[in-house]
Formats: C-alpha cells, sequence, structure tokens
C-alpha cells in the first residue's frame, strides 16, 4: 500500500471539495474509487472502519470520513489539512453566491440550473450507491437483508434511523461474534450583532453536535431551525439555500455557510460553517486512534459489517427520497439516465463536465 504525505492528500481533498458534485453519497463513493481502488492510499479495511466511526458519530458523513482518513495518514494535523482543504473551497463558493444573493435580491437562474444539476446528480449517486452495494455486501445474506430493511425504511420515511443502523451492527456482532459471557450463558447593532452570531453559534454547533447522518438528515433540521422557530429565513430563501448546496462541489452541509451569510453577513457564514464542522471533527478524530487500533477485534468487526451495510442501505434510500424530490418529469427523468449511462461509458467523463452540461439544459428547459 502507497503512503501519502500530508499534503498530497489535502491536494487530494482540495480537488475533491472543488469538484465533487451529490452530495454524500457521491463524495464517500468517489474517495473509495480514488484513495481505494485507483491510487491505493488506502485499505479496504481502513475505508469501512471509517464509514463505520463516521455514521454512528454526529455530523457530516463525508467530511467525517475525510477527517478519519486524513487522521490515519498524518494524524492530528493531517486530519485538519484535510477537513480544511475539502471544507473551503465549496465554503468560499457559497459565501459568493451569497453575496450576489443578498446584492441582487435573490438569483433567478438558481433554480434553473438546479433543474438540470439536481436531475443529473440522481444519475451520479445511483451509481455510486451501486457500487458500494456491490463493495460492501458482497454474497452475504444478512448483511443484504439488514441493507434491504434500511433502505426501504429510509425511502419511506426520508430519514436516516441512527438506531437501527446501530441496531444493525450489534445485531452482526451478536451473530457474527457473540461475546464470551452471552456464548457460556446464551444469553443592539453591535450587542444585537453580537447576540445573533451567538444564537448562529448555539444552533450549528447543536446541528453539528447531535444531528446523525448526511446532509439529508440535518436539511429538515435546519428548516425546522431557521425558517419555522427562528424565522431567520423565508421558506423560498431557504429553498435557495439548499439549491446552492446542491448545485456547488463539496459537502452538501457547506449550506450552513449560505444560511449563515443571509442571516449576519461573512461573519456569520464563518460562524455557522465552522460550528457546523468542528463537533464533528472532534467526533472523528478523539476516538480515531481506539477505533483504528481495536477495529479488526472480531467483535468490533461484526459491529462494523453491520453499520456498514445499514450505512449503505440508508444510503440506497436516500437516492430514492432524493429522486423523488429532483426528478419532475420526463426531461429530469432523462437527465437522470443520461448521467447514469454517462458513468458508465468506457472512456471515463468527469463527474463535473457532467453536472456542468446539465445545468446548461436546466437553463435552456426551464429558465
Amino acid at each position: 500500500m502507497i503512503v501519502p504525505t500530508r499534503s498530497e492528500l489535502s491536494a487530494y481533498f482540495l480537488r475533491l471539495g472543488a469538484t465533487g458534485f451529490g452530495g454524500p453519497v457521491a463524495l464517500i463513493g468517489s474517495m473509495h474509487r480514488n484513495l481505494v481502488e485507483e491510487r491505493g492510499w488506502v485499505s479496504e479495511e481502513e475505508y469501512r472502519e471509517g464509514v463505520a466511526l463516521a455514521q454512528l458519530s454526529p455530523g457530516p458523513l463525508a467530511a467525517q470520513l475525510c477527517f478519519y482518513l486524513g487522521f490515519l495518514r498524518g494524524g492530528v494535523p493531517g486530519a485538519a489539512l484535510s477537513g480544511l482543504a475539502f471544507v473551503l473551497p465549496s465554503f468560499l463558493m457559497v459565501v459568493g453566491l451569497g453575496w450576489a444573493y443578498s446584492r441582487y435580491g435573490g438569483l433567478p437562474w438558481m433554480q434553473a440550473v438546479f433543474y438540470g444539476v439536481g436531475a443529473a446528480v440522481i444519475g451520479l449517486i445511483s451509481k455510486s450507491a451501486y457500487r458500494l452495494t456491490s463493495k460492501a455486501l458482497g454474497r452475504d445474506a444478512l448483511l443484504w437483508g439488514i441493507f434491504l430493511v434500511l433502505g426501504a425504511i429510509t425511502a419511506l420515511t426520508a430519514r436516516e434511523n441512527i438506531a437501527l443502523i446501530v441496531l444493525a451492527g450489534l445485531v452482526v456482532w451478536l451473530v457474527r461474534a457473540p461475546p464470551a459471557w452471552l456464548r457460556r450463558s446464551g444469553t443592539a447593532a453591535e450587542v444585537g450583532r453580537v447576540v445573533l452570531l451567538l444564537q448562529l453559534l448555539g444552533f450549528f454547533t447543536y446541528a453539528g453536535s447531535f444531528v446523525f447522518g448526511s446532509g439529508l438528515a440535518i436539511v429538515p433540521f435546519l428548516h425546522g431551525g431557521v425558517v419555522l422557530e427562528r424565522h431567520w429565513l423565508t421558506e423560498q430563501q431557504f429553498l435557495d439555500a439548499v439549491a446552492v448546496a446542491l448545485i456547488t462541489p463539496g459537502p452538501v452541509v457547506i449550506t450552513t455557510g449560505f444560511i449563515g451569510y443571509l442571516v449576519a453577513g461573512l461573519p456569520g457564514a464563518c460562524v455557522a460553517a465552522g460550528a457546523t464542522f468542528l463537533p464533528c471533527f472532534l467526533f472523528t478524530v478523539v476516538p480515531a486512534p481506539y477505533f483504528h487500533r481495536y477495529g479488526k477485534r472480531p467483535g468490533l468487526a461484526a459491529l462494523i459489517a453491520g453499520i456498514t451495510a445499514a450505512a449503505t442501505g440508508a444510503i440506497a434510500g436516500a437516492v430514492v427520497v432524493l429522486a423523488r424530490q429532483s426528478l419532475h418529469d420526463m426531461p429530469t427523468v432523462a437527465l437522470a439516465a443520461g448521467a447514469f449511462g454517462l458513468t458508465l461509458l468506457r472512456w471515463k467523463i468527469p463527474e463535473p463536465l457532467i453536472v456542468a452540461a446539465a445545468a446548461l439544459i436546466g437553463m435552456t428547459f426551464h429558465w
């Protein structure tokens, strides 16, 4: 296995953060394809450990996996550099779009672009979910059963159920590697601005600390907090914030930076994004050495296998949920199918080109 330097790994995550579309499903799929299959920088076991830890900890899935892989190859500095490189490109983009949105009273073209991009993204993440499923589950009947149950539940409820994901890990642990005891027994202007920033800090720290899963999980929570409870944004502004997150590369949860900008300008963007990512960074880096050290023990390995199967099922279910939201008519269905088909070609077409083409088509049909 090739061991990359911190700068090499950071450069990779900088590129992924600047060009990786499709949210957590596509991003963690890209990490597997690039770092495990193509470059050999990360082993399959290390990747699965990272996915399992990311599912067990609150915060955005793709960012947590980035933190974990950065930690494995460069310790805490490696995790910090990789995470910063991954998040910075999309943060700068959403801050720029937030400025334009505030300056010009909205961006009408945004929904037109999202019309095309949202459909294409469904095709791209469908391929990523397929690759993850085939790699994580193999021909294991128990893992496939967990995958199907979690996939169906996620698709029907439009939420990732962390309790069921953890339960799946426990089930596989008890079936495949039960503990010895169980085998034996069977058993005001400035002040107002500061107050507002503190409110942003508190809310987004809570969001980053207690909301599990991907952007799919955090979006309903953010809607309830910033629209219904605190009235920081209107319904249309929130929809536009979600659209910004989906038409820019990087983690979907970077929408918190856009929301923070609309609420309190650049300081609000920095506070909201920082408060969202810092807790999950700590939740990933602090237990990482112990998780990696003991990850090969039979009991923990079985737990990881069950969690991975459940997480993969939840990801597949999330594809269905996002498809229901993005595929409104025949053109969007055709765009999604076309994007998926392009990923199957012998000659690999860069995903940013597919997304850019879909954006142009969306503006042609819908603006």
